[in-house]
């Protein structure tokens, strides 16, 4: 199966390692992502708040480009799923929208016909390569490992897509069949502050505390998620939030496809793992990154 793709500027910088293992996952499952020539930024939040026309001809660019190459889009970066997505929505519904849009457009010769499928990673695992087949590339069972699903508040919302919005449940089935326990863990939607990181620290370090104590006390080994900002508030800030609060977390945040790579065979090393700033995870009684 062949996909377009779009790294974004996240995995292409600090995430890299969400970036390589992304990669290596598809390419484990014979699946192949082809990355968007001369793609840029998604216009993320920051664009649309300034000026939306701009933030959508910026998002608009790189679908136009995808749509020359015919396959779905996978984005694997919440943000940059959810502005594509927005994008190709708005530009559907309002054909005044995509009149101006196309209009910025073609100054660089482009068009965007709503043609491109954005899709997330883990859709594309769940609903087009299927669990049977996951099942039969996993050469480490992650039996004893309790994984703490956190899906983020950006890729089931708004509007019902590949997921349920209130109680998501495709990583949760990703990871069961590959011999993970997947713990209670009703925070798995709720937000972990985002950007408030940069302008109102106190509210976010609050609502990441939550997110982490959660797993905590869930019986977590480690806290999965899809989300590069999410990834970095809740891993990068441990040290911030035990010191406002009296706490001693040293909680493993790791991305999806990091931990299923665990169970495809792939070292620490190869997945980025080693890179991270939190303590190792144990997969049948053997450390993962110390």
């Amino acid at each position: 199966m062949d996909y377009s793709y779009f790294p974004g500027c996240s995995l292409e910088s600090a995430h890299s390692s969400y970036n390589d293992s992304v990669k290596k996952v598809f390419k484990h499952l014979d699946s192949n992502l082809h990355e968007l020539e001369d793609w840029n930024c998604c216009g993320a939040t920051a664009y649309m708040s300034v000026k939306e026309i701009v933030g959508f001809a910026i998002s608009a660019r790189n679908l136009a480009i995808a749509e020359k190459q015919k396959w779905d889009l996978i984005a694997p970066c919440s943000s940059c799923y959810t502005i594509l997505a927005k994008t190709h929505r708005y530009m559907k519904e309002l054909p005044e929208l995509k009149e101006r849009v196309n209009e910025c457009l073609k100054e660089g010769g482009l068009s965007y016909n709503l043609k491109v499928k954005v899709r997330h990673p883990l859709d594309v695992l769940i609903n087009d390569i299927g669990l049977e087949k996951i099942k039969e590339k996993t050469k480490v069972r992650l039996d004893g490992l309790k994984i703490a699903n956190y899906y983020g508040c950006q890729i089931v919302r708004p509007e019902k897509g590949f997921d349920d919005r209130e109680e998501p449940m495709t990583m949760d089935n990703l990871f069961s069949a590959v011999g993970a326990t997947n713990v209670y863990y009703p925070m798995k939607v709720k937000c972990c502050g985002g950007m408030l990181m940069t302008t109102y620290e106190d509210v976010a370090l609050k609502l990441s505390k939550e997110i982490i104590e959660c797993a905590v006390n869930n019986g977590a080994n480690c806290i999965v998620t899809t989300c590069p900002l999410c990834q970095m508030n809740l891993e990068a800030y441990q040290d911030e939030i035990n010191k406002a609060y009296s706490t001693n977390y040293n909680m493993p945040i790791l991305f999806f496809t990091q931990v299923l790579g665990l169970a495809f065979g792939f070292s620490d090393s190869e997945l980025g793992i080693d890179k991270n700033l939190t303590a190792g995870i144990k997969i049948n009684g053997a450390l993962i990154h110390q």
